[in-house]
């Protein structure tokens, strides 16, 4: 049975939304609306994060040889994962990402 829950230090977030196998629902993170020298982005100049928290994490994949691939990260996370992986999703007004297993990059520590 997938994880589907998060708690965080300050908040819990739920979800009705399971992913499939394979697959793993991320919350991405606020886009920089500053810049490092402290100019202020407007929201159409704002890169969209290709990081985030993991919020529920779908079945092991069952490889051909029979061989169980279960996912890399565990729910509350802090994941890096490829630019143009996954898909947008919204769900009640919030963006999710579910993200493929391989497209998974690093964790922050």
């Amino acid at each position: 049975m997938p994880k589907t829950k998060l708690e965080n230090k300050t908040e819990t977030k739920k979800t009705n939304l399971r992913p499939l196998t394979g697959y793993v629902l991320v919350l991405p993170s606020e886009a920089e609306s500053r810049t490092a020298s402290g100019l202020y982005l407007p929201t159409s100049a704002q890169e969209k994060p290709a990081q985030g928290t993991v919020i529920a994490i779908g079945d092991a994949v069952v490889l051909e040889s029979g061989k169980l691939i279960s996912a890399p990260v565990n729910i509350g996370d802090k994941v890096i994962y490829k630019k143009w992986g996954g898909d947008e999703i919204k769900l009640n007004g919030i963006e999710y990402k579910l993200v493929k297993f391989d497209d998974m990059m690093a964790i922050l520590e």
